[in-house]
């Protein structure tokens, strides 16, 4: 039999695990073992694994009609844009379907740069940040250890210490610089919350440099925070904001919102993308944004992150708990992230080590409050079997 290695580029470590079904916040391996999942494959199974309502729309449209081509109209889509128009709930905008949240960041950049017109074309971003592996969300992502091996990379992108408003005004030359991208939350960066007061400022800055505000939603949008969109947590209402991963619930799909006015900065020609917003991703966002409005899926994660959050902060090994709603990260009084997520995935629990000292937990935003008690149950086991000092516990 071929293995992983053999046909596969090695982009990934090999698996330690191969899962072959899923149901709700269980995942069941090659074997028949159990796990919970509190990844949800990134954040991105925000209604837990084989939803039926997502199934069922699948299925149906797999029966429909898969596909035409973006130079013709279909009905599904539109709907979607709708739908997130509204729970984006500023200014009426206009949204671009793409496949990835790369994708819905590539837009949004190019997006910028037309707004800006030409001489007004860089994009300020944080160190710590993650937009995306293409070359120019690669370049917007504020982790130089990941350009290194891909330079020379596009122009046009600099950095700035997250949260610090002096240098991020030093940056924002209002002659070249089109756009501010930002995450509510850095995700990949340790899951590090912004503040009101910072992104706040960052919008008044916005405002007198004529620069866009984009907000990455691809890992904080669609209920994960306990709001909508992570950016509602703050009091500020962006100009271009981007989502994926929740959006079709694993079914891949991406999209970039943006205010009209500035939405209108495209036209014919200036972007597109041979798969965005086809039926089959369209009607698998449809059924997951009905599913989430009718659970109210951001109420849930609040309460289920309150949850979480006092059952990690209990657990003896664990120093802090930052995040919000079901984005968490549990920080370790010890370096060992990566020794404790491969020990809690031996016992059953998939999380991941998003630093050497924390935990990132993100499971499906319809988690049960018995499968939360389980899996602080067996991330306690994992920690209490570390050979961490005896004074490190306390």
């Amino acid at each position: 039999m071929t293995s992983h290695a053999d046909v596969l580029m090695h982009t990934y470590p090999p698996p330690t695990v191969t899962f072959v079904r899923g149901q709700g916040t269980e995942l069941f391996d090659a074997d028949g073992k159990r796990y919970l999942d509190f990844l949800a494959g990134i954040a991105v199974v925000g209604l837990g694994h084989a939803h039926p309502a997502v199934a069922d729309a699948v299925s149906e449209q797999a029966r429909t009609l898969l596909h035409v081509s973006n130079l013709f109209g279909t009905t599904v889509g539109p709907e979607v844009a709708a739908t997130l128009d509204s729970l984006i709930g500023t200014t009426p905008g206009r949204v671009f379907f793409c496949n990835s949240g790369a994708e819905a960041n590539e837009c949004a950049i190019k997006l910028a740069r037309k707004w800006g017109g030409r001489g007004k074309y860089a994009v300020v971003s944080a160190y710590g940040s993650f937009h995306g592996r293409t070359l120019s969300t690669l370049h917007a992502t504020g982790q130089p250890q990941k350009h290194e091996p891909f330079q020379p990379l596009p122009d046009g992108f600099r950095h700035v210490p997250w949260l610090d408003v002096d240098a991020l005004a030093n940056a924002l030359d209002p002659t070249t610089v089109a756009a501010v991208l930002l995450e509510p939350v850095q995700g990949e960066g340790g899951v590090m919350p912004a503040t009101s007061e910072y992104l706040q400022a960052v919008r008044t800055l916005c405002d007198e440099r004529g620069a866009l505000l984009m907000v990455d939603e691809v890992q904080t949008g669609l209920g994960r925070t306990g709001k909508w969109f992570g950016f509602q947590h703050f009091g500020i209402e962006p100009d271009v904001v981007t989502m994926a991963k929740a959006l079709g619930n694993g079914v891949p799909i991406g999209a970039c919102w943006a205010r009209a006015e500035v939405a209108d900065a495209f036209e014919p020609g200036d972007h597109a993308t041979t798969f965005g917003g086809q039926p089959l991703a369209t009607s698998a966002a449809r059924a997951t944004l009905r599913v989430m409005q009718e659970e109210d899926v951001p109420a849930r994660a609040e309460a289920a992150g309150a949850r979480l959050t006092k059952a990690l902060e209990a657990v003896p090994g664990v120093s802090a708990v930052r995040g919000l709603g079901l984005l968490l990260a549990a920080e370790l009084q010890a370096p060992i992230a990566k020794q404790v997520a491969a020990e809690a995935l031996a016992a059953g629990l998939v999380v991941n080590a998003v630093t050497e000292q924390s935990l990132r937990l993100a499971p499906p935003l319809l988690v049960s409050d018995e499968e939360i008690d389980e899996a602080v149950g067996i991330l306690a086991t994992v920690l209490e079997a570390q050979p961490v000092a005896p004074e490190a516990r306390t």
